[in-house]
């Protein structure tokens, strides 16, 4: 749901380092018109979007238990702080955590699984199943078998 007193919608597009962060760079045209924001696992992407608002959290999986409970709470606050419209994420568990935490507040979510995975979905995908509003896998038959959309692959 876009508020009346933006000009533009705000999107938090979420990706943690490595893949999942460059497969986010390439997305960057398809925001444009969105005041947009940033958040990443990896302190250095700040450089790479040139001038765009970058937020960091802690890289954290379902092995680092502590660690996910604080993402969850980084990511709660740069959610709160930055009262996306929108939230798109090319994963990895952060980007299921900032989902789940948008959806609260009414925000539109799609989760982009990695093109890594082309035989199955990735956990944060298939839990961003049942929370956001898209789920797109970038191979057909992972799409087909998974419930999840495919429209074609970022790289």
């Amino acid at each position: 749901m876009f508020t009346t007193s933006r000009s533009r919608p705000v999107l938090l597009a979420v990706a943690s380092g490595g893949g999942h962060w460059v497969q986010m760079q390439r997305l960057r045209a398809a925001f444009d018109g969105a005041d947009v924001h940033y958040a990443t696992t990896d302190a250095s992407a700040v450089e790479a979007t040139r001038g765009g608002c970058v937020h960091v959290y802690p890289d954290a999986n379902k092995q680092t238990p502590l660690r996910l409970m604080l993402c969850l709470i980084r990511l709660a606050w740069i959610v709160l702080r930055v009262r996306p419209d929108v939230v798109v994420s090319t994963g990895a568990a952060g980007g299921f955590l900032a989902i789940r935490i948008a959806r609260l507040m009414g925000a539109r979510t799609m989760f982009i699984d990695s093109i890594a995975n082309a035989r199955e979905l990735s956990i944060s995908a298939r839990l961003s199943l049942g929370v956001a509003d898209r789920v797109l896998s970038q191979w057909p038959r992972v799409a087909e078998l998974s419930g999840a959309e495919y429209r074609g692959a970022v790289l």
